[in-house]
């Protein structure tokens, strides 16, 4: 008999387990259940016009740029990471490849401090052209994002023509991007 109540909480936990997956492939629209979120639904959209201030040094200054301009006529990659993400470090030799190749990409540091953002691009290396403070999430929230990190390849004339979700982290991923902004304009 004490053999029997000894498998009541594995059989608990296997519930809950259950309930869980359930649950998560409901929220994340599994196949079959109308899944209402495109991840490249801006690919073929001009980049929105938000408005951000300029990383200078460990703040931000009241200069601000919008995206569109950011790239000033010329492809670039628009790159959403953080300090605080973990696949972000991971990415971010990739996007050091980027500046090597001589691809402008632009930062957003994404719902970040100032000063952690400094320090995060101190310890490995700064491959952005230019980066812009996005403490509140509105280019996330312009853009479409569903976390950190995401790159956006533009085209000169603003149109983002390519989206990769989630770390760049294989060079066939970093091509991608790279031929998209290559790309004859449509």
């Amino acid at each position: 008999m004490n053999r029997w109540f000894a498998l009541i909480p594995i059989v608990a936990l296997l519930a809950v387990g259950v309930f869980l997956m359930v649950q998560l492939n409901t929220l994340s629209g599994a196949p079959g259940q109308g899944r209402s979120y495109k991840p490249d639904a801006l690919v073929g959209q001009p980049i929105p016009l938000t408005v951000l201030p300029i990383l200078q040094g460990d703040v931000e200054t009241d200069q601000r740029l919008d995206l569109k301009t950011a790239g000033v006529g010329k492809p670039m990659i628009v790159n959403l990471f953080a300090s605080w993400c973990a696949p972000c470090r991971l990415e971010h030799p990739q996007l050091l490849k980027l500046k090597g190749q001589g691809i402008n990409v632009v930062g957003v540091a994404y719902k970040d401090d100032p000063i952690a953002t400094r320090a995060f691009l101190d310890e490995l290396g700064d491959p952005y052209a230019l980066v812009l403070v996005d403490r509140e999430g509105r280019a996330g929230l312009d853009l479409g994002v569903s976390g950190v990190p995401e790159s956006f390849a533009v085209d000169a004339y603003g149109t983002i023509v390519a989206k990769s979700s989630g770390p760049v982290l294989t060079d066939a991923d970093l091509q991608k991007l790279v031929d998209a902004l290559k790309a004859p304009a449509r």
